[in-house]
């Protein structure tokens, strides 16, 4: 008996995220590629049918898993799901439409190569002139863009519930092209689908007024997020463990110092910096999933043995020498997520690679209009709202422009009195040195 072919994939592994507006279809969309691609356990698909007693099979009960959203018909928390074709493996977050659930969009979009924005077009006026999107519509794509997923599609969902879905479709095109230049978008595809049914989502639409690729081949093509290569070595430490020696020299046990690389690449051999301490030392070995490596490079985790024995612990950096330089105080993107407003003279815990620091709201420059693109005045940012402010540090971080380094140009924000997440901080420019 001749073996199965087994399916090749020439590319990684796509991350990607669907996002929208509440009840847009993502998790009906996502519960389409599942099926589509047999994705789905017997067990799942009998408890479907079972379910549906005749009727069509409800496929976002393949990612809402909460009870409550079950309950509600709403996604809640982000849902993570996985299917392959014979081109590719993709890894899906199913991110909620919901204003208030925004911070788990946000996590969802922070660790994915690609967001599916789904457009419901029955939610349209379809007669207004210029065409407005939904407020979630715009915020989604705006965060998406601002927390640099490298491909955004625009997925015009329930072609199937519009009388004349074709120059329905080309006019919430037209629309999306205009409000993507205006906020400097470059799109990766507009397609129309119908999750419902199953329309140029994995199978081409037979119709005469669209002839482009299905969702599931745009996806199949799209690039993987990057980290920098050619930038200078950075790695934040994520914890310090001592290693027993099993070859000559038994007993000597090196610290070995694991992280992920956030950009550059390190080899034995290489001169590295400690931050904050700016002690000196030479890499002796490199380690990787528990073997020796010659090299490492930006994404990976590794182990780093350093030739001399330093004060270095969880939250430090290591870096090519003379490249990381402290600051005190930033100016960056600020997307809010709490309903206690920000307010400047505020003081918050903000957290840079795996170190916390406390930190104080300095001011705020101005708030981003969703509606128009255009900076606001502002004294406050609520919940949802995207402005630009400034910060200040108790104690020195290694900043970077969220641009050239996404590692070392992130923060998480957080309550100090409640503990809630707060807010994502995207630095713009470091004010100052300390």
């Amino acid at each position: 008996m001749s073996a199965l072919p087994q399916p090749q994939f020439p590319h990684k592994a796509l991350r990607f995220l669907t996002a929208g507006s509440v009840d847009d279809g993502k998790s009906t969309l996502i519960g389409r590629l599942l099926f589509d691609s047999r994705a789905i356990l017997a067990d799942q698909l009998d408890h479907l049918h079972v379910r549906a007693a005749g009727a069509p099979i409800d496929l976002s009960l393949l990612t809402d898993g909460l009870e409550a959203e079950r309950e509600q018909g709403i996604t809640i928390d982000v849902a993570y799901r996985y299917f392959a074709t014979p081109q590719r493996k993709f890894i899906i977050a199913d991110a909620p439409g919901h204003e208030q659930y925004t911070r788990n969009m946000v996590t969802a979009a922070a660790g994915s190569d690609a967001a599916v924005v789904l457009v419901d077009i029955t939610k349209l006026d379809l007669a207004a002139r210029p065409l407005q999107l939904l407020p979630q519509t715009r915020r989604h794509t705006l965060l998406a863009q601002l927390l640099r997923v490298p491909s955004i599609v625009f997925a015009v969902n329930k072609l199937d519930a519009v009388a004349d879905p074709g120059p329905a479709f080309g006019a919430v095109a037209s629309a999306l092209s205009a409000f993507a230049a205006e906020a400097g978008v470059v799109p990766a595809g507009i397609v129309p689908v119908s999750a419902l049914r199953g329309d140029n989502v994995t199978t081409p639409m037979d119709v005469a007024w669209y002839h482009g690729p299905t969702l599931l081949q745009i996806l199949e093509g799209l690039p993987t997020a990057q980290e920098r290569t050619d930038a200078p070595f950075s790695l934040p430490v994520q914890y310090v463990a001592r290693e027993t020696s099993a070859g000559p020299g038994v007993g000597e046990q090196p610290r070995v110092l694991w992280g992920r690389i956030a950009q550059g690449q390190v080899r034995v051999g290489d001169a590295l910096q400690v931050f904050p301490s700016g002690e000196r030392a030479r890499v002796t070995a490199l380690r990787r999933a528990g073997s020796a490596i010659a090299a490492a490079t930006a994404g990976q985790s590794a182990g780093v043995v350093l030739d001399r024995q330093l004060d270095v612990s969880r939250g430090d950096w290591l870096s090519a020498p003379g490249t990381l330089a402290p600051a005190r105080r930033f100016s960056a993107t600020l997307a809010w997520l709490d309903t206690e407003p920000a307010t400047p003279g505020r003081k918050y815990w903000v957290r840079h690679g795996n170190r916390w620091v406390q930190a104080r709201l300095a001011a705020i420059t101005h708030r981003l209009d969703i509606h128009t693109l255009q900076p606001a005045a502002a004294q406050t940012l609520a919940v949802n709202d995207i402005g630009e402010v400034v910060f200040e540090l108790q104690q020195p971080l290694p900043l970077a422009p969220y641009t050239r380094n996404r590692v070392g140009g992130a923060l998480i924000v957080v309550d100090p009195a409640s503990h809630r997440t707060s807010g994502a901080l995207l630095v713009k420019a470091v004010a100052d040195a300390a």
